[in-house]
């Protein structure tokens, strides 16, 4: 649907011609993410400034019409997927590293930038910040900070929340805020600053963020596990994580997914390999070999078949390429696969493995299982067919017996990929009634006519659309 020509003049006013896009033709590329849904927005607002969010914010406002932010797109559960009638707000051109200061390890940076040329312009002052999705060449922070999306390093380094020190944003009734401090320590107030990451854009609009940095460490030491079934892989998951070196990676395979990989790519394991880890211990140099052998040590049991530890960048990639190979193999076998990102607690990873293995009989769906396990983060593949409505019926009541079996284990339905559309109606398994209600109250204090990302995040009440 087309937007009112007042509307449209007054856009144009606000960002120049040449910064809008309200051809359908031209629209059609930001109106879907690396979900399967796509919708076509009325139009596309490219920002470069706080002050042109704002007056978009207020016109939306005045003419009650949905805004939903966009980085780059690499969400996966719909987020970022636009109303019909509504404006997408394009971050791709706020773009700029305002500020790196290594004295205070802090870095003030503009959404759009993009994870990858951040982390390259801290490393030249011997700086990282820990959040590194795996899309991290082409997702902006915004994303990040929107999804709170974390990565491998999550288990040792945490997630944005943890990483980032304040924000500047504009709310759903245009106001610009600023929330959180320039300090490592600081109680005044609410903490606005966690509430907005993670809100997929449904609470404010962020238009700045300081990071805190992290010192490079001096030296990394990458170790391989296999193990003979996934009891003693996540038997060695736990014994790592309770002791007291923390690996900055703590990768998991399933023996699906070493099934699937040993199709395409030569993985060097042995064929009795029922489960996978790749480990990772990063530090001062001198203390790397005994933090490497503290958390071999832990990884061994029983099950184990073979412990791997590279020793240059060569073995270090050899002992990665069955990990890397996965992505390809499950692209190959189902591009439409549908991707689910699941916490567990660490300690119930097997059982959680066991009950997918399960469902998977009971419903004739193949899953394939990796992820994070250091902190439990397993990502569930459902390999189907969209265009097999039989199959997709099937896997979308095997996907609400994943769910159940979360809830069922003390975990929770998404760990860094969001809610968005995708999830959305399945978050009541996992949130009370009471809580929901408060949800409800901030999105209202925040965006009172509801036009930031609607429908996104929380079940629908009653009577809405």
């Amino acid at each position: 649907m087309a937007l009112a020509e007042p509307v449209t003049k007054a856009l144009a006013e606000i960002l120049g011609r040449e910064a809008l896009l309200t051809d359908p033709g031209d629209c059609w590329a930001y109106g879907y993410d690396n979900s399967r849904r796509q919708a076509l927005p009325a139009a596309v607002a490219f920002v470069t400034e706080t002050a042109q969010i704002k007056a978009l914010v207020q016109l939306a406002n005045e003419y009650a019409i949905p805004i939903t932010a966009r980085g780059l797109g690499t969400g996966t559960t719909g987020a970022t997927v636009p109303e019909r009638t509504g404006i997408v707000i394009a971050f791709e051109r706020m773009n700029r590293i305002l500020r790196i200061d290594p004295a205070n390890r802090l870095a003030v940076v503009e959404p759009g930038v993009v994870n990858e040329t951040l982390q390259r312009a801290l490393s030249e002052h011997g700086f990282f910040w820990p959040p590194d999705p795996t899309s991290a060449a082409v997702c902006t922070i915004g994303g990040n900070l929107a999804y709170n999306s974390a990565g491998p390093r999550a288990v040792k380094y945490g997630t944005p929340r943890e990483n980032t020190l304040g924000l500047a944003a504009v709310t759903g009734s245009g106001e610009w805020v600023r929330t959180g401090v320039m300090t490592t320590k600081g109680v005044v107030g609410y903490d606005l600053t966690r509430l907005i990451i993670g809100s997929e854009g449904t609470l404010a609009l962020i238009t700045e963020a300081t990071l805190k940095l992290t010192p490079l460490p001096e030296g990394k030491q990458t170790l391989r596990a296999t193990y003979r079934d996934i009891h003693a892989a996540a038997d060695a998951v736990a014994a790592i994580m309770a002791q007291p070196i923390t690996p900055c990676a703590l990768e998991f395979m399933d023996a699906s997914a070493i099934e699937m990989v040993r199709r395409y790519s030569d993985l060097g394991v042995s064929t009795e390999t029922g489960a996978l880890l790749m480990i990772e211990v990063d530090g001062p140099a001198d203390c790397l070999s005994a933090a490497a052998d503290a958390v071999a040590s832990a990884a061994r049991n029983d099950g184990l078949l073979e412990l791997s530890v590279a020793r240059d960048q060569e073995q270090i990639a050899a002992l990665w390429r069955t990990r890397k190979a996965l992505s390809p193999a499950l692209r190959h076998v189902a591009p439409k696969k549908i991707n689910e990102d699941v916490v567990v607690p660490v300690s119930r990873i097997a059982a959680f493995i066991e009950g997918l293995e399960h469902l998977s009989q009971r419903y004739g769906i193949r899953i394939v299982n990796f992820g994070h396990a250091g902190n439990g983060n397993i990502h569930v593949n459902l390999l189907v067919d969209p265009d097999k409505s039989d199959e997709m019926r099937r896997a979308e009541r095997c996907l609400g017996g994943v769910f159940d079996l979360v809830i069922e284990l003390d975990g929770t339905l998404s760990g860094e990929h969001g809610v968005g559309l995708e999830k959305r109606d399945f978050v009541e398994r996992e949130i009370d009634p009471s809580a929901l209600a408060l949800m409800r109250g901030i999105k209202a204090q925040f965006d009172p006519k509801t036009i930031l990302n609607p429908g996104k995040g929380l079940p629908l009440t009653a009577g809405s659309a």
